[in-house]
Protein backbone atom coordinates (compact mmCIF):
# COMPACT_ATOMS: atom_id res chain seq x y z
CA UNK A 1 0.00 0.00 0.00
CA UNK A 2 1.18 3.53 -0.80
CA UNK A 3 0.29 4.50 2.83
CA UNK A 4 2.88 2.05 4.21
CA UNK A 5 5.52 3.19 1.73
CA UNK A 6 5.17 6.85 2.66
CA UNK A 7 7.65 8.11 5.28
CA UNK A 8 5.37 9.95 7.61
CA UNK A 9 2.15 11.84 7.08
CA UNK A 10 3.86 14.77 5.38
CA UNK A 11 5.39 12.53 2.71
CA UNK A 12 1.90 11.52 1.61
CA UNK A 13 1.30 15.04 0.31
CA UNK A 14 4.86 15.70 -0.89
CA UNK A 15 5.43 12.47 -2.80
CA UNK A 16 2.01 11.49 -4.05
CA UNK A 17 0.79 14.55 -5.99
CA UNK A 18 -2.01 12.83 -8.01
CA UNK A 19 -3.79 11.82 -4.86
CA UNK A 20 -4.29 15.26 -3.43
CA UNK A 21 -5.42 16.50 -6.83
CA UNK A 22 -8.37 14.13 -6.45
CA UNK A 23 -9.46 16.33 -3.59
CA UNK A 24 -9.51 19.49 -5.76
CA UNK A 25 -10.99 18.12 -9.00
CA UNK A 26 -14.46 17.29 -7.61
CA UNK A 27 -14.69 20.85 -6.37
CA UNK A 28 -13.93 22.19 -9.86
CA UNK A 29 -16.60 19.95 -11.36
CA UNK A 30 -19.16 21.21 -8.85
CA UNK A 31 -18.17 24.80 -9.65
CA UNK A 32 -18.91 24.29 -13.38
CA UNK A 33 -21.70 26.75 -14.33
CA UNK A 34 -22.98 24.88 -17.38
CA UNK A 35 -25.23 21.86 -17.52
CA UNK A 36 -24.33 20.21 -20.84
CA UNK A 37 -27.83 18.81 -21.31
CA UNK A 38 -29.69 22.08 -20.72
CA UNK A 39 -27.04 24.25 -22.36
CA UNK A 40 -28.15 23.83 -25.98
CA UNK A 41 -31.43 23.99 -27.88
CA UNK A 42 -32.33 23.24 -31.48
CA UNK A 43 -35.20 24.94 -33.31
CA UNK A 44 -36.66 24.97 -36.80
CA UNK A 45 -36.69 28.55 -38.05
CA UNK A 46 -38.00 30.22 -41.18
CA UNK A 47 -36.01 32.66 -43.23
CA UNK A 48 -37.44 35.98 -44.28
CA UNK A 49 -38.65 36.42 -47.84
CA UNK A 50 -36.01 37.09 -50.52
CA UNK A 51 -36.83 37.93 -54.11
CA UNK A 52 -36.05 40.40 -56.86
CA UNK A 53 -38.81 42.12 -58.81
CA UNK A 54 -37.80 44.08 -61.90
CA UNK A 55 -34.18 43.94 -60.61
CA UNK A 56 -35.25 45.58 -57.32
CA UNK A 57 -34.15 43.53 -54.31
CA UNK A 58 -36.60 42.73 -51.53
CA UNK A 59 -36.10 40.96 -48.24
CA UNK A 60 -33.23 39.18 -46.57
CA UNK A 61 -29.92 38.74 -48.42
CA UNK A 62 -28.02 36.51 -45.94
CA UNK A 63 -28.62 33.14 -44.30
CA UNK A 64 -25.87 32.07 -41.83
CA UNK A 65 -24.58 33.66 -38.64
CA UNK A 66 -22.89 32.84 -35.33
CA UNK A 67 -23.52 35.67 -32.88
CA UNK A 68 -24.27 36.47 -29.26
CA UNK A 69 -27.98 36.82 -28.57
CA UNK A 70 -29.23 40.08 -27.12
CA UNK A 71 -32.61 41.63 -26.37
CA UNK A 72 -34.12 44.70 -28.00
CA UNK A 73 -32.79 46.93 -25.22
CA UNK A 74 -29.31 45.44 -24.72
CA UNK A 75 -27.87 44.96 -28.23
CA UNK A 76 -25.37 47.49 -29.51
CA UNK A 77 -23.12 46.17 -32.29
CA UNK A 78 -23.03 44.00 -35.39
CA UNK A 79 -21.70 41.17 -33.16
CA UNK A 80 -25.17 40.75 -31.69
CA UNK A 81 -28.23 38.83 -32.86
CA UNK A 82 -31.34 40.65 -31.66
CA UNK A 83 -34.00 38.28 -30.29
CA UNK A 84 -37.51 39.64 -29.73
CA UNK A 85 -41.20 38.92 -29.97
CA UNK A 86 -42.61 40.13 -33.28
CA UNK A 87 -45.28 42.17 -31.49
CA UNK A 88 -42.66 43.99 -29.39
CA UNK A 89 -40.47 45.39 -32.15
CA UNK A 90 -41.38 48.72 -33.73
CA UNK A 91 -40.74 49.76 -37.33
CA UNK A 92 -38.14 52.28 -36.13
CA UNK A 93 -36.32 49.58 -34.16
CA UNK A 94 -36.36 47.29 -37.19
CA UNK A 95 -34.82 49.99 -39.36
CA UNK A 96 -32.02 50.47 -36.84
CA UNK A 97 -31.44 46.72 -36.49
CA UNK A 98 -31.48 46.37 -40.29
CA UNK A 99 -28.54 48.78 -40.62
CA UNK A 100 -26.48 48.00 -37.50
CA UNK A 101 -27.18 44.57 -35.97
CA UNK A 102 -25.65 41.28 -37.09
CA UNK A 103 -28.92 39.31 -37.28
CA UNK A 104 -32.55 39.37 -36.17
CA UNK A 105 -34.62 36.54 -34.73
CA UNK A 106 -38.34 37.17 -34.23
CA UNK A 107 -40.60 34.87 -32.22
CA UNK A 108 -44.20 34.65 -33.42
CA UNK A 109 -47.19 35.00 -31.06
CA UNK A 110 -48.28 31.95 -29.14
CA UNK A 111 -51.88 32.38 -30.27
CA UNK A 112 -52.90 34.83 -33.00
CA UNK A 113 -56.52 34.88 -31.86
CA UNK A 114 -55.53 36.38 -28.50
CA UNK A 115 -53.86 39.42 -30.08
CA UNK A 116 -55.62 42.75 -29.72
CA UNK A 117 -56.68 44.62 -32.88
CA UNK A 118 -53.90 47.12 -32.19
CA UNK A 119 -51.28 44.35 -31.99
CA UNK A 120 -52.54 42.78 -35.22
CA UNK A 121 -52.38 46.09 -37.05
CA UNK A 122 -48.89 46.74 -35.68
CA UNK A 123 -47.61 43.35 -36.88
CA UNK A 124 -49.16 43.79 -40.32
CA UNK A 125 -47.62 47.25 -40.77
CA UNK A 126 -44.26 45.88 -39.62
CA UNK A 127 -44.48 43.11 -42.22
CA UNK A 128 -45.16 45.66 -44.95
CA UNK A 129 -42.17 47.74 -43.89
CA UNK A 130 -39.91 44.69 -43.76
CA UNK A 131 -40.76 43.38 -47.22
CA UNK A 132 -40.36 46.78 -48.87
CA UNK A 133 -36.72 46.99 -47.85
CA UNK A 134 -33.56 45.09 -48.65
CA UNK A 135 -32.00 43.62 -45.51
CA UNK A 136 -28.36 42.53 -45.56
CA UNK A 137 -28.42 40.89 -42.12
CA UNK A 138 -30.01 37.43 -41.72
CA UNK A 139 -33.61 37.60 -40.49
CA UNK A 140 -35.42 34.53 -39.19
CA UNK A 141 -38.81 33.81 -37.66
CA UNK A 142 -39.54 31.10 -35.11
CA UNK A 143 -42.78 29.69 -33.80
CA UNK A 144 -43.44 30.15 -30.10
CA UNK A 145 -42.34 27.43 -27.69
CA UNK A 146 -41.76 27.24 -23.91
CA UNK A 147 -38.00 27.03 -24.49
CA UNK A 148 -38.04 30.18 -26.59
CA UNK A 149 -40.10 31.92 -23.92
CA UNK A 150 -37.43 31.09 -21.32
CA UNK A 151 -34.68 32.35 -23.61
CA UNK A 152 -36.55 35.61 -24.21
CA UNK A 153 -37.01 36.15 -20.48
CA UNK A 154 -33.33 35.40 -19.80
CA UNK A 155 -32.20 37.86 -22.44
CA UNK A 156 -34.56 40.56 -21.20
CA UNK A 157 -33.42 40.30 -17.58
CA UNK A 158 -29.81 39.16 -17.84
CA UNK A 159 -28.05 42.06 -19.48
CA UNK A 160 -28.31 45.10 -17.22
CA UNK A 161 -26.38 48.11 -18.39
CA UNK A 162 -24.13 50.16 -16.15
CA UNK A 163 -26.51 53.12 -16.04
CA UNK A 164 -29.19 50.85 -14.58
CA UNK A 165 -26.89 49.55 -11.84
CA UNK A 166 -26.61 51.39 -8.55
CA UNK A 167 -22.86 50.85 -8.01
CA UNK A 168 -19.85 49.54 -9.90
CA UNK A 169 -19.90 46.44 -7.72
CA UNK A 170 -23.55 45.83 -8.59
CA UNK A 171 -22.79 46.25 -12.28
CA UNK A 172 -19.93 43.76 -11.97
CA UNK A 173 -22.15 41.28 -10.12
CA UNK A 174 -24.94 41.61 -12.71
CA UNK A 175 -22.47 41.01 -15.52
CA UNK A 176 -20.97 37.94 -13.87
CA UNK A 177 -24.28 36.37 -12.85
CA UNK A 178 -26.07 36.90 -16.19
CA UNK A 179 -26.89 34.06 -18.57
CA UNK A 180 -25.91 34.55 -22.21
CA UNK A 181 -26.76 32.71 -25.41
CA UNK A 182 -24.74 32.04 -28.52
CA UNK A 183 -27.06 31.73 -31.51
CA UNK A 184 -25.95 29.82 -34.58
CA UNK A 185 -27.56 29.20 -37.97
CA UNK A 186 -25.59 27.21 -40.53
CA UNK A 187 -27.45 27.46 -43.81
CA UNK A 188 -26.46 27.29 -47.44
CA UNK A 189 -25.68 30.49 -49.30
CA UNK A 190 -28.85 32.02 -50.81
CA UNK A 191 -29.31 30.68 -54.34
CA UNK A 192 -31.76 31.28 -57.16
CA UNK A 193 -34.72 28.92 -57.40
CA UNK A 194 -35.99 27.46 -60.65
CA UNK A 195 -39.48 28.94 -60.76
CA UNK A 196 -42.11 27.89 -63.33
CA UNK A 197 -45.51 29.45 -62.57
CA UNK A 198 -48.59 27.54 -63.65
CA UNK A 199 -52.00 28.58 -64.96
CA UNK A 200 -55.01 26.25 -64.94
CA UNK A 201 -57.99 26.98 -67.15
CA UNK A 202 -61.09 25.17 -68.26
CA UNK A 203 -64.33 26.23 -69.91
CA UNK A 204 -68.01 25.42 -69.97
CA UNK A 205 -69.19 25.99 -73.52
CA UNK A 206 -72.33 28.10 -73.95
CA UNK A 207 -75.11 27.66 -76.45
CA UNK A 208 -73.99 27.30 -80.04
CA UNK A 209 -73.99 30.52 -81.96
CA UNK A 210 -72.88 32.60 -78.98
CA UNK A 211 -69.23 33.59 -78.97
CA UNK A 212 -69.21 35.72 -75.82
CA UNK A 213 -67.05 34.55 -72.95
CA UNK A 214 -67.16 35.38 -69.23
CA UNK A 215 -63.84 34.84 -67.43
CA UNK A 216 -63.84 33.99 -63.70
CA UNK A 217 -60.29 34.18 -62.37
CA UNK A 218 -58.26 34.09 -59.15
CA UNK A 219 -54.64 33.61 -58.13
CA UNK A 220 -54.16 30.66 -55.81
CA UNK A 221 -50.75 31.42 -54.32
CA UNK A 222 -50.11 33.37 -51.12
CA UNK A 223 -47.67 36.11 -50.21
CA UNK A 224 -45.94 37.12 -47.02
CA UNK A 225 -42.76 38.13 -45.27
CA UNK A 226 -42.07 34.46 -44.42
CA UNK A 227 -42.64 32.10 -47.37
CA UNK A 228 -42.94 28.93 -45.28
CA UNK A 229 -45.60 30.48 -43.03
CA UNK A 230 -47.69 32.25 -45.70
CA UNK A 231 -51.05 30.54 -45.33
CA UNK A 232 -53.03 33.26 -47.12
CA UNK A 233 -56.50 32.23 -45.93
CA UNK A 234 -58.27 35.35 -47.15
CA UNK A 235 -55.68 36.29 -49.76
CA UNK A 236 -56.25 34.24 -51.70
CA UNK A 237 -57.50 30.83 -50.59
CA UNK A 238 -60.95 32.42 -50.45
CA UNK A 239 -60.91 33.49 -54.11
CA UNK A 240 -59.58 30.08 -55.17
CA UNK A 241 -62.35 28.24 -53.31
CA UNK A 242 -64.93 30.55 -54.91
CA UNK A 243 -63.69 29.67 -58.41
CA UNK A 244 -63.92 25.94 -57.61
CA UNK A 245 -67.43 26.23 -56.16
CA UNK A 246 -68.71 28.38 -59.04
CA UNK A 247 -67.24 25.84 -61.46
CA UNK A 248 -69.14 23.07 -59.65
CA UNK A 249 -72.43 24.97 -59.63
CA UNK A 250 -72.36 26.04 -63.27
CA UNK A 251 -71.14 22.65 -64.49
CA UNK A 252 -74.48 21.29 -63.23
CA UNK A 253 -76.40 24.09 -64.96
CA UNK A 254 -74.47 23.60 -68.22
CA UNK A 255 -74.70 19.80 -68.12
CA UNK A 256 -77.80 19.79 -70.35
CA UNK A 257 -78.54 21.68 -73.53
CA UNK A 258 -81.73 23.09 -72.02
CA UNK A 259 -79.95 24.45 -68.97
CA UNK A 260 -76.92 25.81 -70.77
CA UNK A 261 -76.50 29.58 -70.73
CA UNK A 262 -75.62 31.69 -73.73
CA UNK A 263 -72.06 32.75 -72.80
CA UNK A 264 -69.11 30.43 -72.42
CA UNK A 265 -67.72 30.41 -68.89
CA UNK A 266 -63.92 30.30 -68.63
CA UNK A 267 -62.43 29.48 -65.21
CA UNK A 268 -58.82 30.49 -64.62
CA UNK A 269 -56.49 29.84 -61.66
CA UNK A 270 -53.01 31.39 -61.72
CA UNK A 271 -49.91 31.32 -59.53
CA UNK A 272 -47.23 34.03 -59.20
CA UNK A 273 -49.90 36.47 -58.10
CA UNK A 274 -49.93 39.70 -56.13
CA UNK A 275 -46.34 39.74 -54.82
CA UNK A 276 -44.91 38.94 -58.29
CA UNK A 277 -47.06 41.42 -60.18
CA UNK A 278 -49.43 38.73 -61.51
CA UNK A 279 -46.70 37.29 -63.71
CA UNK A 280 -48.53 34.06 -64.57
CA UNK A 281 -51.69 35.95 -65.60
CA UNK A 282 -49.58 38.18 -67.84
CA UNK A 283 -47.85 35.24 -69.53
CA UNK A 284 -51.10 33.34 -69.97
CA UNK A 285 -52.72 36.35 -71.63
CA UNK A 286 -49.74 36.70 -73.96
CA UNK A 287 -50.01 33.05 -74.95
CA UNK A 288 -53.76 33.29 -75.57
CA UNK A 289 -53.92 36.67 -77.33
CA UNK A 290 -50.65 36.73 -79.24
CA UNK A 291 -50.96 33.24 -80.69
CA UNK A 292 -52.34 32.50 -84.13
CA UNK A 293 -55.39 30.85 -82.54
CA UNK A 294 -56.81 33.36 -80.06
CA UNK A 295 -60.33 31.90 -80.06
CA UNK A 296 -60.36 31.33 -76.29
CA UNK A 297 -60.46 35.08 -75.58
CA UNK A 298 -61.84 36.25 -78.90
CA UNK A 299 -64.96 37.96 -77.53
CA UNK A 300 -64.79 38.52 -73.77
CA UNK A 301 -67.88 39.99 -72.13
CA UNK A 302 -66.08 40.71 -68.87
CA UNK A 303 -63.42 39.31 -66.56
CA UNK A 304 -64.40 38.80 -62.91
CA UNK A 305 -61.41 38.35 -60.61
CA UNK A 306 -61.97 37.15 -57.05
CA UNK A 307 -59.54 38.20 -54.34
CA UNK A 308 -59.84 38.20 -50.54
CA UNK A 309 -63.58 37.63 -50.27
CA UNK A 310 -63.77 36.15 -46.74
CA UNK A 311 -62.72 39.19 -44.69
CA UNK A 312 -66.24 40.66 -44.53
CA UNK A 313 -69.83 39.66 -45.39
CA UNK A 314 -70.01 42.20 -48.24
CA UNK A 315 -68.09 42.79 -51.45
CA UNK A 316 -66.62 45.81 -53.21
CA UNK A 317 -66.11 46.07 -56.97
CA UNK A 318 -62.64 47.40 -57.80
CA UNK A 319 -62.34 48.77 -61.33
CA UNK A 320 -59.81 50.60 -63.47
CA UNK A 321 -62.59 52.19 -65.49
CA UNK A 322 -66.14 52.74 -64.19
CA UNK A 323 -68.59 50.30 -65.83
CA UNK A 324 -70.94 51.78 -68.40
CA UNK A 325 -74.66 51.69 -67.55
CA UNK A 326 -76.28 48.87 -69.46
CA UNK A 327 -73.01 46.99 -69.84
CA UNK A 328 -72.25 43.50 -68.55
CA UNK A 329 -70.00 44.71 -65.68
CA UNK A 330 -72.68 47.20 -64.58
CA UNK A 331 -75.20 44.34 -64.63
CA UNK A 332 -73.08 42.33 -62.17
CA UNK A 333 -72.57 45.42 -60.01
CA UNK A 334 -76.31 46.07 -59.86
CA UNK A 335 -77.17 42.46 -59.08
CA UNK A 336 -74.57 42.33 -56.31
CA UNK A 337 -75.44 45.75 -54.94
CA UNK A 338 -71.70 46.28 -54.50
CA UNK A 339 -70.09 49.71 -54.15
CA UNK A 340 -67.44 50.68 -56.70
CA UNK A 341 -63.84 51.60 -55.92
CA UNK A 342 -62.30 53.24 -58.97
CA UNK A 343 -58.51 53.30 -59.31
CA UNK A 344 -56.65 54.04 -62.50
CA UNK A 345 -53.77 51.78 -63.52
CA UNK A 346 -50.40 53.29 -62.73
CA UNK A 347 -47.76 51.50 -64.79
CA UNK A 348 -45.05 53.38 -62.87
CA UNK A 349 -45.86 51.41 -59.71
CA UNK A 350 -43.72 48.36 -59.00
CA UNK A 351 -46.77 46.10 -58.77
CA UNK A 352 -50.34 46.27 -60.01
CA UNK A 353 -53.04 46.76 -57.42
CA UNK A 354 -55.39 43.94 -58.45
CA UNK A 355 -55.37 41.03 -60.88
CA UNK A 356 -58.05 42.55 -63.12
CA UNK A 357 -55.55 45.24 -64.15
CA UNK A 358 -53.63 42.61 -66.14
CA UNK A 359 -56.78 42.08 -68.24
CA UNK A 360 -57.63 45.78 -68.39
CA UNK A 361 -54.20 46.50 -69.87
CA UNK A 362 -55.20 44.19 -72.74
CA UNK A 363 -58.37 46.27 -73.24
CA UNK A 364 -60.80 43.86 -71.66
CA UNK A 365 -63.65 44.84 -69.36
CA UNK A 366 -62.43 43.56 -66.03
CA UNK A 367 -62.96 44.08 -62.32
CA UNK A 368 -62.02 42.51 -59.00
CA UNK A 369 -64.55 41.61 -56.33
CA UNK A 370 -63.09 41.73 -52.84
CA UNK A 371 -64.19 42.13 -49.24
CA UNK A 372 -61.29 44.58 -48.81
CA UNK A 373 -61.84 48.28 -49.39
CA UNK A 374 -58.36 48.95 -50.75
CA UNK A 375 -55.46 47.09 -52.34
CA UNK A 376 -53.23 48.65 -49.66
CA UNK A 377 -54.89 46.76 -46.80
CA UNK A 378 -52.04 45.42 -44.61
CA UNK A 379 -53.88 42.12 -44.12
CA UNK A 380 -52.95 41.12 -47.69
CA UNK A 381 -49.87 38.96 -47.40
CA UNK A 382 -49.77 38.88 -43.60
CA UNK A 383 -48.68 36.07 -41.30
CA UNK A 384 -51.94 36.68 -39.45
CA UNK A 385 -54.05 35.81 -42.51
CA UNK A 386 -55.33 32.55 -41.06
CA UNK A 387 -58.77 30.91 -41.20
CA UNK A 388 -61.47 31.48 -38.59
CA UNK A 389 -65.10 30.53 -38.08
CA UNK A 390 -66.18 34.05 -39.02
CA UNK A 391 -64.17 34.07 -42.24
CA UNK A 392 -65.65 30.69 -43.18
CA UNK A 393 -69.20 31.96 -42.75
CA UNK A 394 -68.36 35.13 -44.72
CA UNK A 395 -66.94 33.02 -47.53
CA UNK A 396 -70.00 30.76 -47.74
CA UNK A 397 -72.30 33.77 -47.78
CA UNK A 398 -70.30 35.67 -50.43
CA UNK A 399 -70.00 32.66 -52.76
CA UNK A 400 -73.76 32.21 -52.57
CA UNK A 401 -74.28 35.88 -53.47
CA UNK A 402 -71.79 35.58 -56.35
CA UNK A 403 -73.48 32.47 -57.73
CA UNK A 404 -76.88 34.13 -57.73
CA UNK A 405 -75.61 37.36 -59.31
CA UNK A 406 -73.69 35.54 -62.04
CA UNK A 407 -76.55 33.14 -62.78
CA UNK A 408 -79.11 35.94 -62.97
CA UNK A 409 -76.85 37.74 -65.47
CA UNK A 410 -76.10 34.62 -67.55
CA UNK A 411 -79.79 33.68 -67.79
CA UNK A 412 -81.01 37.29 -67.80
CA UNK A 413 -83.27 36.68 -64.83
CA UNK A 414 -85.19 39.27 -62.85
CA UNK A 415 -86.56 39.27 -59.34
CA UNK A 416 -90.01 38.50 -60.73
CA UNK A 417 -90.07 34.71 -60.88
CA UNK A 418 -92.82 32.33 -59.83
CA UNK A 419 -92.54 30.16 -56.72
CA UNK A 420 -91.77 26.92 -58.60
CA UNK A 421 -88.97 28.53 -60.55
CA UNK A 422 -87.66 30.14 -57.36
CA UNK A 423 -87.47 26.75 -55.61
CA UNK A 424 -85.68 25.16 -58.56
CA UNK A 425 -83.41 28.20 -58.77
CA UNK A 426 -82.42 27.86 -55.11
CA UNK A 427 -81.72 24.13 -55.47
CA UNK A 428 -79.48 24.54 -58.50
CA UNK A 429 -77.56 27.48 -57.05
CA UNK A 430 -77.20 26.06 -53.55
CA UNK A 431 -73.59 26.13 -52.38
CA UNK A 432 -71.90 23.10 -50.86
CA UNK A 433 -70.98 24.52 -47.47
CA UNK A 434 -69.04 21.43 -46.44
CA UNK A 435 -66.90 21.45 -49.58
CA UNK A 436 -66.23 25.18 -49.23
CA UNK A 437 -65.03 24.84 -45.64
CA UNK A 438 -62.96 21.76 -46.50
CA UNK A 439 -61.11 23.49 -49.34
CA UNK A 440 -60.72 26.69 -47.36
CA UNK A 441 -59.07 24.81 -44.49
CA UNK A 442 -56.97 22.67 -46.83
CA UNK A 443 -55.54 25.59 -48.78
CA UNK A 444 -54.92 27.74 -45.70
CA UNK A 445 -53.33 24.89 -43.72
CA UNK A 446 -50.13 25.11 -45.77
CA UNK A 447 -47.90 27.63 -47.40
CA UNK A 448 -48.66 28.48 -51.02
CA UNK A 449 -45.83 30.98 -51.42
CA UNK A 450 -44.29 31.24 -54.90
CA UNK A 451 -41.07 29.68 -53.56
CA UNK A 452 -43.09 26.51 -52.97
CA UNK A 453 -45.90 26.25 -55.54
CA UNK A 454 -43.89 27.48 -58.55
CA UNK A 455 -40.90 25.21 -57.90
CA UNK A 456 -42.87 21.93 -57.76
CA UNK A 457 -44.02 19.88 -60.76
CA UNK A 458 -47.49 21.01 -61.94
CA UNK A 459 -49.14 17.68 -61.07
CA UNK A 460 -48.06 17.75 -57.41
CA UNK A 461 -48.91 19.71 -54.29
CA UNK A 462 -51.64 22.34 -54.29
CA UNK A 463 -51.46 22.83 -58.06
CA UNK A 464 -52.09 19.13 -58.67
CA UNK A 465 -55.00 19.06 -56.21
CA UNK A 466 -56.65 22.08 -57.87
CA UNK A 467 -56.18 20.59 -61.35
CA UNK A 468 -57.74 17.27 -60.33
CA UNK A 469 -60.72 18.98 -58.68
CA UNK A 470 -61.40 21.36 -61.57
CA UNK A 471 -61.16 18.37 -63.95
CA UNK A 472 -64.31 16.91 -62.37
CA UNK A 473 -66.36 19.68 -63.94
CA UNK A 474 -64.59 20.41 -67.26
CA UNK A 475 -61.55 19.66 -69.35
CA UNK A 476 -58.58 21.48 -67.84
CA UNK A 477 -55.47 22.81 -69.58
CA UNK A 478 -52.27 23.25 -67.56
CA UNK A 479 -49.88 25.95 -68.80
CA UNK A 480 -46.35 26.37 -67.43
CA UNK A 481 -44.64 29.71 -67.92
CA UNK A 482 -40.88 30.10 -68.11
CA UNK A 483 -39.06 33.08 -66.64
CA UNK A 484 -36.57 34.76 -68.95
CA UNK A 485 -33.13 33.85 -67.61
CA UNK A 486 -31.35 36.79 -69.23
CA UNK A 487 -33.73 39.52 -68.11
CA UNK A 488 -36.02 37.91 -65.53
CA UNK A 489 -39.05 39.84 -64.36
CA UNK A 490 -38.58 38.25 -60.97
CA UNK A 491 -36.14 35.98 -59.16
CA UNK A 492 -36.85 33.82 -56.13
CA UNK A 493 -34.20 32.70 -53.65
CA UNK A 494 -33.78 29.87 -51.15
CA UNK A 495 -33.30 28.47 -48.59
CA UNK A 496 -36.56 29.23 -46.83
CA UNK A 497 -35.91 27.11 -43.71
CA UNK A 498 -32.96 26.36 -41.44
CA UNK A 499 -31.98 24.81 -38.11
CA UNK A 500 -31.09 27.23 -35.34
CA UNK A 501 -28.91 26.25 -32.38
CA UNK A 502 -28.89 28.16 -29.12
CA UNK A 503 -26.03 27.55 -26.68
CA UNK A 504 -26.10 28.77 -23.09
CA UNK A 505 -22.88 30.63 -22.34
CA UNK A 506 -21.41 32.94 -19.72
CA UNK A 507 -19.88 36.35 -20.54
CA UNK A 508 -16.10 36.74 -20.89
CA UNK A 509 -15.84 38.57 -17.57
CA UNK A 510 -17.25 35.48 -15.88
CA UNK A 511 -14.44 33.37 -17.36
CA UNK A 512 -11.90 35.92 -16.11
CA UNK A 513 -13.26 35.95 -12.57
CA UNK A 514 -13.64 32.16 -12.57
CA UNK A 515 -9.99 31.82 -13.65
CA UNK A 516 -8.87 34.17 -10.87
CA UNK A 517 -10.95 32.20 -8.38
CA UNK A 518 -9.42 28.90 -9.49
CA UNK A 519 -5.89 30.35 -9.25
CA UNK A 520 -6.61 31.67 -5.76
CA UNK A 521 -8.10 28.36 -4.72
CA UNK A 522 -5.10 26.36 -5.99
CA UNK A 523 -2.71 28.79 -4.28
CA UNK A 524 -4.47 28.29 -0.96
CA UNK A 525 -4.52 24.52 -1.43
CA UNK A 526 -0.83 24.45 -2.39
CA UNK A 527 0.36 26.42 0.64
CA UNK A 528 -1.96 24.50 2.93
CA UNK A 529 -0.42 21.24 1.72
CA UNK A 530 3.14 22.59 1.97
CA UNK A 531 2.66 23.98 5.48
CA UNK A 532 0.57 21.15 6.82
CA UNK A 533 3.58 19.02 8.05
CA UNK A 534 4.95 21.95 10.06
CA UNK A 535 1.50 22.63 11.48
CA UNK A 536 1.12 18.94 12.28
CA UNK A 537 4.46 18.79 14.08
CA UNK A 538 3.65 21.90 16.14
CA UNK A 539 0.26 20.47 16.96
CA UNK A 540 1.77 17.10 17.98
CA UNK A 541 4.40 18.82 20.17
CA UNK A 542 1.77 20.85 21.98
CA UNK A 543 -0.46 17.84 22.51
CA UNK A 544 2.31 15.48 23.70
CA UNK A 545 4.23 18.18 25.60
CA UNK A 546 7.53 17.21 23.92
CA UNK A 547 10.15 19.76 22.84
CA UNK A 548 11.01 20.07 19.22
CA UNK A 549 14.11 18.00 18.36
CA UNK A 550 16.69 19.89 16.31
Amino acid sequence: MWLDEADGFAEIFKGYLPYYLLVALPIFIIMSPVNPVAASHEFSVYRMQQYDLHTVSHGCRSASFNLEGRSLTSWSTSRHCVVARVEDISIEQFMEIRSKAGALLLVLPKNNTLLSPEDKEHIQLLEMAMIQNEVNAPVYFAEWSPDFEDILKDLQHSFITDDKSGTALEAMFNSVSSNGYQIVVSASTPAKLDSKPVTLHGKLVGRSGSAQTIVIAAHYDSAGVVPELSQGADSNASGTVAVLELARIFSRLYSTAAGRGAPTLLFVLTSAGHSLNYFAAKKWLEEQLDSTDASLLQDVSFVMCLDSISAAPSLTMHVSKPPKPGGAAHSIKSRLGAPINHKKINLADETLAWQHERFSIRRMTAFTLSALQSHKEPSRGSLLDTPSDLSESNLVRNIGVLARALASHVYNLTDEVNNEDAILYDELLGVDEGAIKHWYKYLSSQSRAPQIVTTLPPNTGVTGALERTLSRYMEVTVSSHAVDKREPEYTLYGPTTAQLYVYSVKPAVFDLILTLGIVAYLTVVYFAIQLFPRFYEEYARIVTGKEKIN
